[in-house]
């Protein structure tokens, strides 16, 4: 077999990138982590157009489609583009304004009612001696008011020197300030000319790809778009519906902080399997400071009410549409979460729905080229091959 000077250059040349790669491995690390957060905020500004551009279309696709005087088609972008991302501001206001006031309440509220719970706790435990009496002494003798108050206060403000806090607090909010401009400057960029950067890459890709990689990655490019597409979707569905069912039960049961549960549990739910759950533990913390048997009733409710969100809503709104089993649901979420943290369990189920999809075309295709007795993966059953 005759080997081309060519292919033996780019041999060479990947061979010492690799053994570069494993000689100078931390310095790699460094300059990767110092390349990524460099491009951080045209990262996190794809990441934005890539949800806003879901709002913008369904917009595009109602913004008087059948006009198309010049007037219409220029104005159904920049129109369509600040509709999508008003909404998303609007949705954040409305959580920010929902949550926080209530939730200083319900902390304000604790912080006045524990003390007298330590306290009655305490005189329980001295009336039935089951403390040394030194012990109970010194217990009663605490102030627990302004202990808390003390805890909070650290909690709030940090711990060390408050001018080297204040520093650092005013630093790390510019900084977050500056790349979320950034990143929604870059976000418009993108979204206004998605359809010339699209074809730009494409053009790019056919151009240094063989027509088969070329296929197969526009393909795996696809697949991945319309798992990502369906879950951003899906899931802000399932999790608005969920917190509506949420709010609107707590106020027949009469139950507190109706509101503020509803849209915490709704914005956690985005997190398949566990946010339910995670939104669920805030809400009866929350209720706990007004009524323990109330927080007991609320959670009995909340089983009962995710029981039904995951055997009836979730596999209808969620499930049929990505097309993955519920156990590889799990699966992608616990290897996501460990690995990239709430994060990952966001990302985590796409890819694998991506992943599915890949694999069961691949079987599907085996199949009908080989025509043999292929396993099918998306019923768990086999099925003869046509003949």
């Amino acid at each position: 077999m005759k080997i081309e000077g060519k292919t033996c250059l780019k041999i060479g040349i990947s061979v010492f990138l690799l053994y570069l790669c494993i000689q100078y491995w931390s310095a790699f690390t460094a300059f990767l982590g110092t390349l990524i957060g460099a491009s951080a905020p045209l990262l996190i500004g794809c990441v934005i157009a890539y949800i806003v551009n879901i709002l913008m279309s369904f917009y595009e696709r109602h913004y008087f489609p059948k006009k198309q005087k010049r007037f219409w088609v220029k104005s159904r972008r920049p129109v369509c583009m600040i509709a999508a991302f008003l909404t998303l501001v609007v949705v954040v206001v409305l959580l920010l304004n929902i949550v926080i006031p209530e939730l200083m309440a319900a902390v304000q509220l604790l912080l006045a009612q524990v003390p007298g719970i330590i306290e009655d706790v305490l005189g329980w435990l001295d009336s039935k001696n089951i403390v040394p009496q030194d012990l109970s002494a010194f217990l009663s003798g605490i102030d627990w008011k302004a202990r808390l108050e003390q805890i909070f206060g650290v909690l709030t403000t940090g711990v060390g020197s408050v001018l080297g806090t204040a520093f650092n607090v005013v630093s790390s909010v510019f900084s977050g300030i500056v790349t979320a401009l950034f990143a929604i400057i870059f976000s418009f960029y993108l979204l206004s000319g998605k359809e010339k950067l699209g074809g730009q890459f494409d053009c790019i890709m056919k151009q240094f790809m063989k027509d088969r990689i070329y296929t197969a990655t526009r393909h795996v490019l696809s697949v991945m778009n319309d798992s990502f597409r369906k879950y951003l979707v899906g899931q802000c569905t399932e999790a608005l519906i969920l917190g509506v069912l949420c709010t609107v039960g707590m106020w027949i049961f009469k139950f507190p902080y109706a509101a503020m549960t509803g849209a915490v549990i709704a914005f956690t739910a985005l997190i398949p399997v566990a946010g339910g759950y995670i939104g669920a533990a805030v809400g009866a913390f929350m209720i706990l400071t007004v009524s323990p048997m109330k927080a007991l009733l609320f959670l009995v409710y909340i089983v009962i009410l995710q029981q039904l969100e995951g055997n009836l809503i979730y596999p209808r709104v969620v499930g049929s549409s990505m097309g993955l089993p519920g156990i590889w649901v799990l699966a992608a979420v616990t290897i996501g979460g460990g690995v990239m943290g709430v994060a990952g369990m966001l990302v985590g189920v796409p890819l694998a729905a991506t992943a599915y999809r890949l694999l069961q075309q691949s079987v599907r295709k085996h199949k009908e080229d080989h025509k043999v007795e292929v396993c099918d993966i998306s019923e768990n059953r086999k099925e003869n091959a046509p003949s």
